[in-house]
C-alpha cells in the first residue's frame, strides 16, 4: 500500500509540473480514460467525460467486472453516470465535486446454483484532474456511496449473500487517459 501511495504521489507531482503552462481554462472538451486502480481488482473500467461549461462536466463510466468471492463467481456490467462541478471554473482540468449514480448487474454462480444480482445506489466524489499540454490526463478521486441490492436465484437452492454490495462503501480511483 505504501508503494501504491508513493507512486500516486510521484505521478501527481510530475503531472502537475508538466501542466503548469496551460491556460486557466482547458480548451479540450472531451476526455476518455481508464481507471488503473480498478484493473488491479479485475475490473475493466472506461470513462467518457464531456465539458458542458467552464464549471460543469458530465461523465459516464462503463465497467465489466469478473471475480470470485469465496465459492461464488460474479460477472457483469457496471454503469456510473456523474455530474462534475469544478468550483474554480476550470472544467475538466482542476478540483471537482461529483455526485453520481451507480447501477450494477451481475450473474452469479456457485456450484450448480445460479442467480442474478442487481444493485442501485449513489454517492459523492472529490477529485482532481490534470491535463498536460500534450493532452495526457490523470484523474485522482475518492468518495463514499450507498447502495441497495436484490438477488434472484434462477436455478438451485443457494440464497447468495449480497452483503458485499449493499450498504455504505468507498470509491477510489486513479484514471489515465487523453483529452481532445
Amino acid at each position: 500500500m505504501k508503494k501504491l501511495f508513493t507512486l500516486l504521489l510521484t505521478s501527481v507531482i510530475v503531472i502537475n509540473s508538466f501542466a503548469q503552462d496551460k491556460p486557466a481554462v482547458s480548451s479540450e472538451k472531451n476526455v476518455i480514460k481508464v481507471n488503473a486502480l480498478s484493473l488491479l481488482l479485475g475490473t475493466g473500467s472506461l470513462f467518457y467525460e464531456h465539458k458542458f461549461s467552464d464549471n460543469i462536466s458530465g461523465q459516464l463510466g462503463v465497467a465489466y467486472m469478473g471475480f470470485k468471492y469465496k465459492d461464488t463467481k460474479f460477472s457483469g456490467l457496471i454503469l456510473t453516470p456523474e455530474c462534475r462541478f469544478y468550483p474554480k471554473k476550470n472544467a475538466i482540468d482542476g478540483m471537482y465535486i461529483a455526485p453520481y449514480l451507480r447501477y450494477q448487474n451481475f450473474t452469479l454462480q456457485s456450484g450448480d446454483n445460479k442467480g442474478t444480482l442487481s444493485t442501485m445506489g449513489g454517492g459523492l466524489l472529490f477529485g482532481r484532474q490534470w491535463i498536460t499540454n500534450s493532452g495526457f490526463t490523470m484523474d485522482l478521486f475518492f468518495g463514499g456511496h450507498y447502495s441497495g441490492s436484490k438477488v434472484k436465484v434462477t436455478s438451485g437452492t443457494d440464497t447468495f449473500n449480497s452483503d458485499l454490495f449493499s450498504g455504505f462503501g468507498v470509491r477510489v480511483g486513479f484514471a489515465l487517459g487523453i483529452a481532445f
